[in-house]
């Protein structure tokens, strides 16, 4: 599943990023690595984008096809 599928306050586990290669640079500049986990905090008024998410103690907002990149499982 994807983070642009959570639900507002839901976290979960990143498992892999599938994006081209300079897309998959840019968001493992930013911070996002696989074993890392992110929270939704809220979605954009605008089409729901951007995504605000807490990556790492930070706060990030990052567009939807950015987000369809970023593979999750839901940490319970």
């Amino acid at each position: 599943m994807g983070i642009v599928e959570l639900a507002e306050d839901e976290r979960a586990r990143i498992i892999a990023i599938a994006a081209s290669p300079e897309l998959e640079a840019k968001l493992r500049e930013i911070g996002f690595c696989e074993g890392d986990e992110v929270e939704l905090l809220a979605r954009g008024p605008f089409g729901g984008q951007p995504l605000a998410l807490r990556l790492n103690r930070r706060t990030i907002a990052i567009r939807g096809d950015e987000a369809s990149a970023i593979s999750v499982e839901r940490v319970r």
